[in-house]
């Protein structure tokens, strides 16, 4: 597998969000809508949202009166989430920080109530460094704490369609998508008591995904 490949994909998303402020609109997503009503139900109000693009999510959570501590490796992304929060004066329940989640995640062990992905796993991530980004979600959360993230799964149009990068790992448009199986699902489980695996799908191609939930154990 091409490693340089997969990293210049950050300045292929750098380049799309500062060409396209609102590439996936302002609309919440229906993983973060169906995320809240977990939240509210366990009276989580404090998580860490990772790979939080232009912040559609984030200010959703935000409104519904839930901190959010939001990570992303684009530069545009952060500010424009910063943007977004100063003028819904939101910046009290709002913070935003360029990171790589190939490193280790800037939390302590155990201190973090509940973690929210939307399409972050189905980034251009090998299968190692997914087990470690879920490894590392799994060292920061409390024990009952959750994760809910959401993949492409293997129904998806797009799988096994454009170039093959390795793995699971297919380029479309200029974009690495990683597609999961239930089984790879399954398979990220260690450390964790899998709730729910939902099949749902977004946008108008339609991507097809996989909603999990995942409680630390």
């Amino acid at each position: 597998m091409d490693q340089k490949k997969l990293d210049q994909q950050s300045q292929h998303w750098e380049f799309s969000f500062s060409n396209n402020a609102e590439m996936f609109g302002l609309e919440p997503s229906l993983a973060a809508i169906k995320a809240l009503k977990s939240f509210q139900e366990k009276n989580i109000k404090s998580i860490v949202e990772l790979g939080a693009g232009l912040g559609r999510d984030t200010m959703f959570f935000a409104k519904n009166s839930v901190y959010v501590e939001a990570l992303d490796y684009s530069e545009t992304s952060v500010k424009s989430i910063l943007s977004k929060s100063k003028k819904l004066n939101l910046t009290d329940l709002i913070k935003a920080k360029v990171f790589d989640v190939r490193k280790k995640l800037p939390f302590e062990n155990n201190s973090i109530e509940a973690c929210f992905s939307h399409m972050l796993y189905c980034m251009a991530l090998s299968n190692s460094e997914i087990e470690n980004l879920n490894n590392e979600i799994c060292r920061i959360l409390k024990p009952g704490g959750i994760n809910i993230y959401t993949v492409r799964h293997t129904d998806d149009g797009d799988y096994k369609n454009g170039i093959h990068i390795g793995e699971d790992l297919y380029e479309n448009d200029g974009f690495i998508v990683h597609f999961f199986s239930k089984e790879k699902v399954n398979q990220l489980s260690k450390g964790f008591k899998v709730l729910s695996i939902e099949k749902f799908e977004e946008g108008t191609f339609p991507r097809k995904l996989f909603l999990v939930k995942n409680k630390k154990t």
